[in-house]
């Protein structure tokens, strides 16, 4: 449900936990040592912490948990430990709304006043499909200023959220754009509940959950006792710290599911095979409807591999689902550390796998020159990107985010490895860098070198 700029969001057989025996090969033949020794060191950076699988043809061929679920008491997460998952969620109410399709009870193209009776006339053009593909206009009622410090620990009801942002003007005719919106699947809960007649809690449980043997995926519930539930943290300058709380009844069917790797793997599996959804229905899920985006999944391909996928973020967690059909791959990142590189770690083990990528090699560089790289640099006038030294390690940290430890490829080229960036700075002679570029997600960002402030 938070976006980062530097994170830039069956039956018994198939719930058991996969074997990594006979595994179908990856490309990469060393792939599980190279894959456990990135996780590793992702780990080791205080970057990571929580659950990797990969899996070819359903079968693992990478399957650990890393780090700490409890820093308190020293327990080690496991691949049955439960994450949070944020807004992989959104794929599971997706699927809730297609098998309600197929029933015959709704229509994708239905205007969603005729479920919600108080939908202002604004949104008489508004239909469930743009609530799906984030084409509603709506605001999102997590983009209120302050609504996590203000509203985060207050429980509501699924018709109060949709009032934080009812009666406010629609951002775009229903559509014309695209903007990521939480509100728009908290009103796809609704409407599951509407036609139903059951809570989002018991229609997930009952029709997607119970079906498939998912024993270790719910609804969170923050009250009640869940058995290997990891504890969420949060990164800061001065260390790690327990998330700030948020009442589960707030991110609803747009990010309230928790899960395992495994259980996540069986619901790859299932979506697969067509337990759940006709091949039309599960069509209409991954199909792009202009905005790289399906119903609940982000489409698209990463290094002329077709991908389906997607990340969640919600206090104290980062968590990742990608697949690979083409190539009947499957990555899932879950961590309970909220500023860590799920996404990015989740391509990286599949480009690993499939023999695109391989981790930049590191140099060592004089702290002389390294000093000439210290400074902050503005993306926008309000987001700076500090980088400091210590001892012989350079660091990053932008506006409002945690520190990243960046390593040198050459001269002048840095790899920040959570978030899968690199930083080329703009440096000549003896003089310090005037300017960097950002390098993320397919992008290419100017920062030039701002006075530093405390």
């Amino acid at each position: 449900m938070k976006l980062t700029l530097l994170s830039l969001g069956l039956a018994s057989a198939l719930a058991a936990s996969p074997a990594l025996a006979a595994a179908p090969a990856c490309a990469t033949p060393d792939f599980a040592a190279q894959a456990k020794a990135l996780v590793d060191g992702e780990v080791k950076a205080g970057r990571f912490s929580g659950a990797v699988l990969v899996a070819k043809d359903g079968v693992a061929v990478l399957r650990e948990g890393v780090g700490l679920a409890n820093r308190e008491w020293d327990i080690p997460n496991a691949p049955d430990t439960k994450f949070r998952l944020g807004s992989i969620t959104k794929q599971f109410t997706a699927v809730a709304i297609m098998q309600l399709v197929e029933a015959g009870k709704l229509s994708v193209d239905d205007p969603i006043s005729k479920y919600y009776a108080d939908a202002p006339p604004a949104w008489s053009k508004i239909t469930l499909k743009h609530l799906l593909t984030h084409t509603s206009g709506i605001p999102s009622y997590t983009g209120i200023p302050g609504f996590f410090d203000k509203d985060g620990r207050l429980p509501l009801k699924p018709e109060d959220i949709v009032k934080l942002t009812r009666d406010k003007p629609l951002e775009f005719e229903p559509g014309s754009k695209f903007a990521y919106d939480n509100s728009g699947y908290i009103l796809l809960g609704y409407v599951i509940e509407k036609v139903s007649g059951q809570t989002y809690a018991d229609y997930v449980t009952q029709h997607l959950l119970q079906p498939l043997g998912l024993k270790n995926t719910g609804y969170d519930v923050t009250t009640q006792i869940l058995a290997k539930r990891a504890s969420g943290y949060q990164s800061t300058r001065g260390g790690l710290r327990n998330a700030e709380y948020l009442d589960m009844s707030l991110p609803y069917a747009a990010g309230s599911l928790y899960s395992t790797v495994d259980d996540l793997l069986a619901w790859d599996r299932a979506l697969t095979s067509g337990k759940l959804l006709t091949e039309a229905s599960r069509k209409a899920l991954w199909t792009d409807y202009g905005n790289k985006y399906g119903y609940g999944w982000v489409i698209g391909e990463q290094s002329g591999h077709p991908r389906i996928n997607h990340g969640g973020g919600i206090n104290g967690f980062a968590t990742a689902l990608n697949r690979y059909p083409a190539d009947g791959l499957v990555t899932v990142v879950l961590s309970n550390f909220e500023s860590a590189g799920a996404s990015p770690l989740a391509a990286n083990l599949a480009g690993l796998c499939l023999g695109t990528w391989q981790p930049p090699k590191a140099i060592t560089l004089p702290t002389a020159i390294l000093d000439k790289y210290v400074g902050s640099y503005a993306l926008t006038p309000t987001f700076i990107l500090k980088v400091y030294r210590e001892g012989d390690q350079l660091i990053t940290q932008a506006t409002g985010q945690g520190p990243i430890p960046i390593v040198a490829t050459a001269p002048g080229e840095f790899y920040a490895a959570g978030p899968n960036a690199r930083l080329s700075f703009k440096q000549t002679g003896d003089a310090p860098a005037t300017g960097l570029v950002l390098h993320q997600g397919g992008r290419d960002m100017n920062a030039e070198r701002v006075p530093d402030k405390p």
